[in-house]
């Protein structure tokens, strides 16, 4: 009769993990960075707006050159886009 061959393998151990298929490549979480990136972009330009005087004759230097218009609105639309940026390579937190 023919003999039976047994071999010794190890048992392997089969884990489950949850694994959560998402079609969407953003999460809640990106989105609100997104959101967030948005407002201080639409910040930012409104800050930089107006600058219109009563008198298109005259030139207000003070109005123009500003703080507000030069310096702070710059920053502000800057920061909005390297929120977006974040908001785009955020990766969402693994779920176990």
């Amino acid at each position: 009769m023919a003999e039976k061959k047994t071999t010794n393998t190890p048992i392997e151990k089969k884990t489950t993990a949850t694994v959560v298929s998402n079609n969407s490549i953003f999460t809640k979480d990106n989105y609100r960075w997104m959101l967030i990136g948005i407002i201080v972009i639409a910040i930012g330009m409104f800050l930089m707006s107006g600058g219109a005087s009563k008198d298109p004759s005259v030139f207000n230097k003070d109005e123009v050159y500003s703080f507000r218009r030069i310096t702070l609105a710059p920053i502000l639309i800057m920061a909005g886009l390297v929120l977006e940026i974040y908001a785009i390579f955020k990766r969402p937190k693994p779920t176990v």
